[in-house]
């Protein structure tokens, strides 16, 4: 009597762990889904003087990436810093510029669209793609860094001003590339330190990387950045191999 009652004890434990084992494996299940995501980028594309003169000829491209205030739907606040405001104020580049619009006011850049519209570019327009720069201020100099690792042997060289990346982001970028960078020591939005971390430990695993910083100057370190004529000289030299 004693010895069914032990095997009974015993299938009951048996069929409990198979009872278990199943339930265990309808919540953990194997599943696949083709995800599709869409993005709508306005942009401004600028052309230089030249470019209609000489139908042979393949231009520069800088790829410009706004701040956070510039994002939504409407196009002409790109114009309010960067590039696009020295164009619209009649300054002329002699590589062409593209400045695309983040359509999301609280949300990052998706850089996967950027690309999928510089490669559209590129692809109807004569530019040299050995000579794609990227540049982009706050928000948009995040953009940048997160560009540069994700497609580190896109670019000739890259200019960030007031941006911030996480650090392990230093090893993943193209020792190749040429990297200035640009901050406001009083900057209160991205603090500084931020831009001086990234620096050391680019330098620290031997980057290339030019440090300009502005001494007392907030947030809006852009405005002095985007004058300097030496940047745009700079990136006319710089060309993958």
């Amino acid at each position: 009597m004693k010895y069914i009652t032990v095997l009974s004890w015993i299938t009951l434990c048996i069929s409990l762990c198979i009872f278990s084992s199943c339930i265990a494996q309808k919540q953990l299940i194997e599943g696949e889904e083709l995800t599709l995501v869409s993005e709508k980028l306005q942009y401004y594309l600028y052309f230089p003087e030249d470019y209609d003169k000489d139908s042979e000829t393949a231009f520069p491209l800088l790829l410009f990436l706004h701040g956070g205030g510039e994002s939504g739907d409407s196009l002409p606040e790109l114009k309010k810093n960067g590039p696009p405001k020295m164009l619209a104020e009649g300054k002329q580049f002699p590589f062409m510029v593209l400045a695309p619009q983040n359509p999301h006011k609280k949300q990052w850049w998706n850089v996967r669209a950027v690309m999928q519209l510089l490669d559209t570019i590129v692809a109807h327009n004569r530019v040299d793609p050995k000579r794609i720069y990227l540049t982009g201020l706050s928000r948009g100099g995040s953009a940048a860094w997160e560009l540069a690792v994700q497609y580190p042997d896109r670019f000739a060289a890259m200019a960030v001003v007031c941006g911030m990346t996480p650090l392990p982001y230093a090893s993943w970028i193209n020792k190749d590339m040429p990297i200035w960078v640009f901050h406001g020591t009083e900057d209160q939005s991205i603090p500084f330190s931020e831009s001086e971390a990234m620096v050391n430990e680019l330098k620290r695993i031997g980057h290339n990387v030019t440090f300009t910083v502005y001494e007392g100057v907030g947030h809006d370190s852009w405005v002095q950045a985007y004058q300097t004529e030496a940047l745009y000289e700079w990136f006319m030299e710089q060309q993958l191999d």
